[in-house]
């Protein structure tokens, strides 16, 4: 297989993996719904450092460490279930009544920011996200497991290992954000009735339940 080929393989694949809903997808259109597309791109480029930085563990051959050490791989995956527990609560907390109650009066006494007041649930800054959505990636052990196991796959005969893996985890990066602003742009002509609170609420709930989702079947994971 010669470069050009395993690079179009892979780009073909990345491409169908990028687009299959899941944890990143839901980060990323529920932070567009209810923070706004700033939050929500930065988000998504959280997720493509977090590629990247597997993309390069797995590249200096790093990565092997965890399909060997189950010490390593269920540190990391007890650390991201724990992680996903978190965001997942803290946006379930945003949803209970009492919580709901502090918003109205803090926006009616001005005490918000007029910001705060467009955005009532945009508590984290841009940067804020970037990392959130960074760790999610990068704490996520079957990321690791799947950057060490799918990128040698695509690596051709005679070529230097590092530098293509690291090629490679790049074009997955890229995809993921030219895929991240896609679903952005996708909710902008719903801006309007995404900002409604029930609307909010309704995908805080349901995204807090899925971030509590994936840290269950994460945490119960067995090797």
């Amino acid at each position: 297989m010669t470069a050009t080929a395993a690079l179009l393989a892979f780009t073909l694949a990345a491409t169908i993996l990028t687009i299959t809903p899941g944890l990143d997808t839901a980060l990323v259109l529920r932070t567009a719904a209810v923070e706004g597309g700033r939050r929500a791109l930065m988000a998504g480029l959280g997720i493509c450092a977090g590629c990247l930085l597997w993309g390069a563990i797995a590249a200096f051959g790093l990565g092997s460490l965890l399909a060997v050490s189950t010490l390593a791989y269920n540190t990391l995956r007890i650390c991201a279930a724990a992680y996903l527990f978190y965001l997942g609560a803290k946006l379930l907390w945003r949803t209970l009544p009492g919580r709901r109650s502090v918003q109205a009066e803090m926006t009616s006494t001005g005490t918000a920011s007029a910001s705060a007041s467009a955005l009532p649930y945009a508590s984290t800054s841009a940067t804020g996200w970037f990392l959130r959505g960074c760790l999610t990636n990068a704490l996520n052990p079957k990321v690791g497991i799947f950057y060490i196991t799918f990128l040698p796959q695509f690596i051709p005969a005679g070529a230097n290992v590092l530098t293509f893996s690291l090629l490679l985890a790049a074009v997955h990066a890229l995809l993921g954000v030219l895929w991240f602003t896609l679903l952005v742009a996708a909710t902008r002509p719903l801006a309007k009735w995404l900002s409604r609170p029930t609307v909010m609420r309704g995908l805080d709930r349901m995204t807090g339940a899925v971030f509590i989702a994936f840290g269950l079947k994460l945490a119960l994971e067995k090797r």
